[in-house]
């Protein structure tokens, strides 16, 4: 069965294997899986910079992935990370950005809404319009921003350049990745999340303060965070440049995985299926 590691434990572990001048000994409990979402690309685009010119706060972030079956940095392990950008798009859909009154991109995910949402993924009560349904097929453009891949070093390590993401309607900021093993079999599919505190000051900064119309949905308030164990998976941020939220920040987080393992996905809302 798939075990949660503690927060504590995530950020012990970060410390441990993101010290990127030496190594000590982590916590290698395995990583709850989230489910993928709607807007994964099968590209693999194998590069380290992913920001395409595009707006937003400078996010330096480090995994550390482990093979929790040995205790051990897990190498030539494939990450693959995806996320919208400052105002909540996703390249390869940039046809379905948010409406004025804010809205999915694309539709509701997967599994309908989270708990205590309305059908058009606002708080149940709300008067506004729900968004319409998920397209019947995906038409993909061909942008490709805020999408990359890094293989890990000898001690589990890679490393992007991107950008803070913004926010849409229905679920909390996060990062989504998988971790690819033995030429593409995923043994992992998780998403990232960002401390709430932090959030809300980036939300004041441009680009993310244009976007202010659109409700910024809260971790308490999001179905994946709480459903499927995004409170284990949240990175630790540091400023880049002293009391700059404008300047960016290093995120980090370690992550402990079975590469052997065949997880099975998790769809919609809710807790993930045991193993």
């Amino acid at each position: 069965m798939w075990q949660a590691i503690s927060r504590r434990g995530f950020l012990a572990a970060s410390a441990a294997a993101l010290s990127w001048s030496q190594t000590r000994s982590p916590v290698c409990t395995l990583a709850a899986e989230q489910e993928e979402g709607p807007y994964y690309i099968d590209e693999r685009a194998v590069r380290r910079d992913i920001t395409e010119g595009k707006p937003g706060v400078p996010l330096d972030l480090r995994v550390a992935v482990l093979d929790a079956q040995r205790c051990s940095p897990l190498g030539n392990a494939a990450i693959d990370i995806w996320h919208c950008d400052a105002v909540g798009v996703y390249s390869g859909f940039t046809a379905m950005k948010s409406g004025p009154r804010g809205g999915f991109p694309g539709g509701p995910p997967p599994g309908g809404p989270p708990p205590g949402m309305g059908p058009g993924m606002f708080p149940a009560g709300d008067l506004r319009p729900p968004m319409p349904p998920p397209p019947a097929r995906r038409h993909l453009d061909a942008t490709r921003y805020l999408r990359g891949v890094q293989v890990t070093d000898e001690l589990g390590r890679a490393e992007f350049a991107t950008l803070y993401p913004g926010w849409y309607d229905g679920r909390t900021i996060h990062i989504h990745f998988k971790v690819h093993v033995d030429s593409g079999h995923v043994c992992h599919t998780g998403q990232l999340f960002f401390p709430e505190e932090i959030t809300a000051d980036i939300a004041r900064v441009e680009p993310y303060s244009t976007h202010l119309d659109v409700h910024r949905t809260l971790q308490s308030e999001d179905g994946v965070f709480n459903g499927q164990h995004g409170g284990e998976s949240i990175m630790k941020l540091e400023r880049l440049a002293p009391r700059s939220n404008a300047g960016g920040f290093l995120a980090t987080i370690t992550l402990a995985v079975d590469p052997e393992a065949t997880p099975t996905p998790v769809r919609g809302f809710g807790p993930p299926p045991t193993r």
